[in-house]
């Protein structure tokens, strides 16, 4: 019986929907249900059924899903203690785009520093991505925004940096109002996929600001500071903090409403069998997050 079938199984389970079970382990809907009609061969039993858009387990599903929790749980066990056996030379790390261009160079010159031995792999990608790759021990540890719900207690995260809202505009466009450059400039969109892009959607929202013109809409923000440099407009981000912006010809013009910032930090299973190494990276990027301050 194939555990990943039992996740998927337990996580539709937990969420109520096909659908939120599917966004959160990045697949279809349709997979998680083929997967889960695999275990109802297997078991020769009926495990689920709809309640409206919903769905709920049925007496066997409940049963199922009980000792589902335990099972999984001694599996991620057994793979960690066989795993300690050997030295770890190899730390995974997952990382969302903002951390790669910010603080992560900085905590992995530290961290290499101390463990010249070790050979880091780095995996960039949406943090729902990578929530979901550490929780398949895809990865030892991510660099990313703390997950839209209550995290498991097998899991561990530990906040590195706040970025509030800020108006990115051109250096002489520095004195102006920031709510007024939203609405006369052409607007260059943070992504409305990304956390930090709905976060710029809802305040604007909130705020009655409708923009004159929108030009783009892209995730690099990094990319977008570059294209508010060269006159394409302006636009409501995170402020980053990386170096790859010092010289570009920008302002960054704090919001007259405050917002909520935007949170990433560190996410790991409390359990990994790189679990010193992973406390040796989190203390390099908490040093590196206080370069950035």
């Amino acid at each position: 019986m194939e555990t990943a079938y039992l996740r998927a199984f337990a996580l539709v389970v937990e969420t109520g929907t096909l659908a939120e079970a599917a966004r959160r382990l990045n697949v279809t809907p349709a997979a998680i249900s083929q997967q889960i009609q695999v275990l109802e061969r297997q078991l020769g039993t009926t495990l689920l059924g709809r309640a409206g858009r919903t769905v709920a387990p049925t007496e066997s599903g409940r049963r199922l899903a009980e000792r589902s929790v335990l099972l999984l749980r001694e599996v991620d066990e057994l793979r960690s203690w066989i795993n300690q056996a050997e030295e770890m030379h190899e730390l995974r790390i997952g990382t969302i785009n903002t951390a790669l261009h910010s603080l992560l160079p900085d905590a992995l010159s530290r961290f290499t520093n101390a463990h010249p031995d070790v050979s880091v792999h780095i995996r960039s990608a949406l943090s729902g991505e990578l929530f979901e790759a550490v929780k398949q021990l895809e990865l030892d540890a991510a660099v990313c925004l703390h997950p839209p719900f209550a995290l498991p207690k097998t899991f561990a995260w530990e906040l590195l940096r706040q970025e509030p809202l800020v108006v990115l505009a051109r250096a002489r466009d520095r004195q102006m109002d920031p709510h007024e450059l939203l609405r006369t400039k052409p607007l260059i969109r943070y992504d409305r996929s990304l956390g930090g892009g709905k976060q710029a959607d809802d305040y604007m929202r909130k705020n009655g600001i409708t923009p004159a013109l929108e030009r783009f809409e892209l995730s690099s923000l990094l990319a977008i500071a570059m294209m508010v440099d060269r006159g394409l407009g302006v636009s409501l981000i995170p402020d980053i903090a990386s170096p790859l912006t010092t010289r570009l010809q920008v302002a960054k013009l704090p919001l007259p409403i405050p917002s909520e910032p935007r949170r990433f930090g560190v996410l790991w299973r409390r359990a990994s069998p790189c679990a010193g190494l992973i406390k040796s990276f989190l203390e390099h990027a908490r040093a590196a997050a206080q370069l950035s301050l």
